[in-house]
């Protein structure tokens, strides 16, 4: 049922490529970066990697859109989250905003006023309606 390859990256992985927006600090503007950011203050723009983790502590806030292949929320975002791989959604997590994802875990508590859509590599497949559906439909 669980399956270690969907595991979220920790911010370990990213040792010496890990940068902290401090729990009181703001900043304004886009951040395109490889690693890791850790968003503990105000962010107002763009987070956005190929290769990294982006982390939203309690009390971090985004306003802006983020996009990295793991994203782990425990805060605050207003705006489109696309989690290429992997999101996680904590109990203190505040969404306003379209996600996107290929795995997404989400805790009890955790709140997203807006859209939800898995990213796939491949077309659902399609599947048959049971006979008794078939014939409510037609």
């Amino acid at each position: 049922m669980f399956k270690k390859d969907n595991a979220p990256a920790d911010l370990q992985r990213f040792n010496g490529k890990t940068t902290v927006i401090a729990a009181d600090a703001q900043m304004r503007g886009d951040l395109i970066f490889d690693g890791a950011v850790q968003v503990d203050g105000r962010l107002y723009g763009t987070l956005a990697t190929t290769e990294g983790l982006v982390r939203v502590s309690q009390g971090g806030i985004v306003e802006g859109t983020i996009r990295a292949p793991f994203v782990v929320i425990d805060g605050e975002v207003t705006g489109d989250v696309e989690a290429i791989e992997h999101l996680e959604l904590g109990s203190k997590a505040r969404v306003r905003g379209n996600l996107s994802y290929g795995v997404m875990v989400m805790a009890a508590g955790a709140s997203v006023e807006g859209e939800l859509k898995r990213l796939s590599d491949k077309p659902a497949a399609l599947t048959t309606l049971p006979a008794e559906a078939s014939a409510i439909v037609d």
